[in-house]
């Protein structure tokens, strides 16, 4: 059965993903000074200022307004109305909750004379999810995948100056036709790209499909009946918080699989290992890219939920939409026995107490092959399941 299924992203310079940056960046210059730091920090920029506000219990010393206009630089918001040399921004920063903290700084178990692994509770309630399928060597959707590289490729041809005349907010989209699981075929591409006052709209048009589209999409994924879509509107010229305001954490989906699988709905960007929201949801993630690299499934999703100052999860919920060796009961059981996730485990198994965030807060936090959550590491001790079965 032929079906389509559409995934999005978006450029560093997008509103929202450069807050996710500058949460992310100054998490980063916090966990360098100190490791151990609570972080729960959040931006949101509009026109001319942004604001910084947020949680931080830590003994580092960082200037966070610095930070947040290096990258504003970076992304390249260096002229218009909203630039890193004259842009207001305000500070509306304090410690953590001691009420919450205590959940964090000693779990039920550990107050119980748990073990070591028990040491610390989940910062909060919630229900994370990871994915992972076979559609490509990265082990995610195609869809999502593309987007992906084509919003990275717009800021390369910006930055590189082979397309000078751009900016630096943009969108894409990808449709992809599927035959049962395999895709087949692209369907439609939309592109929406910030640029300059003076440039034609036909040259845009033509230079994006030969630079961008052409050259991250495979020739064979492209036929005579894809559509494109390049700046569908006419004119883009007015883009960033100038143009629209920006927010962390309004991009999940984005971060994650582009909307094909669940999503427990917590943001990610500027919140330190503690908060499970996203180091449970890395950990998923590496679960369940090992399942399918050990050939236990095709495609997996995986939920695990946590109760606020508790260190065991509450729940492990595995579907494998069909494509498993084994039940999926089976295949839960197998993840709870080789996979510890309680938090102060997946802070270790991950190594997450380092400052290496700012690199996720754009083009997704997955399928980038350097963080240490998509390594395949435990492939081999999950392959003797299906020897066994």
């Amino acid at each position: 059965m032929k079906k389509l299924f559409t995934s999005e992203s978006v450029t560093e310079g997008h509103p929202d993903k450069l807050c996710d940056q500058i949460s992310d960046g100054i998490l980063d210059a916090v966990l360098a000074q100190d490791n151990m730091a609570r972080c729960a920090i959040e931006c949101c920029a509009a026109y001319n200022q942004i604001l910084i506000m947020g949680e931080i219990t830590t003994t580092a010393k960082v200037k966070y307004k610095k930070v947040a206009r290096d990258i504003m630089a970076k992304v390249g918001y260096t002229f218009g109305n909203f630039r890193a040399d004259n842009c207001r921004i305000n500070l509306a920063l304090h410690k953590q909750s001691p009420d919450i903290a205590m959940g964090v700084d000693s779990s039920v178990e550990n107050r119980s004379g748990g073990e070591l692994n028990d040491l610390i509770g989940a910062g909060d309630q919630g229900m994370m999810f990871g994915y992972a399928c076979n559609e490509t060597s990265e082990y995610m959707p195609m869809t999502s995948y593309l987007a992906n590289k084509m919003a990275k490729r717009l800021t390369d041809v910006r930055k590189c100056g082979l397309l000078p005349y751009l900016r630096p907010d943009g969108k894409t989209q990808v449709t992809v036709e599927y035959d049962g699981r395999k895709p087949v075929r692209v369907d439609t591409v939309v592109v929406s790209c910030q640029h300059n006052e003076n440039v034609n709209q036909d040259m845009l048009r033509a230079d994006i499909k030969k630079y961008v589209i052409d050259s991250v999409i495979p020739a064979e994924l492209l036929d005579e009946n894809t559509k494109y879509y390049i700046n569908p509107t006419g004119r883009f010229e007015i883009g960033g918080p100038e143009g629209d305001s920006g927010l962390t954490g309004r991009k999940i989906i984005v971060d994650t699989y582009g909307g094909r699988c669940a999503h427990g709905g917590g943001a990610f960007s500027g919140k330190d290992p503690t908060k499970v929201d996203r180091s449970s949801a890395y950990m998923a993630r590496y679960v369940c890219k090992n399942i399918v690299a050990a050939g236990l499934a095709d495609e997996i999703e995986l939920q695990v939920a946590y109760a606020i100052g508790v260190s065991k999860p509450v729940s492990v919920y595995v579907n494998t939409y069909g494509t498993g060796k084994l039940s999926d009961s089976e295949i839960s059981d197998i993840i709870v026995r080789e996979f510890d996730l309680r938090p102060y485990a997946v802070i270790e198994t991950l190594d997450l107490r380092r400052p290496i965030y700012l690199q996720t807060a754009a083009y997704g936090h997955f399928g980038k092959p350097n963080l240490p959550w998509e390594r395949t590491d435990r492939v081999d001790d999950l392959k003797k399941y299906l020897k066994n079965n």
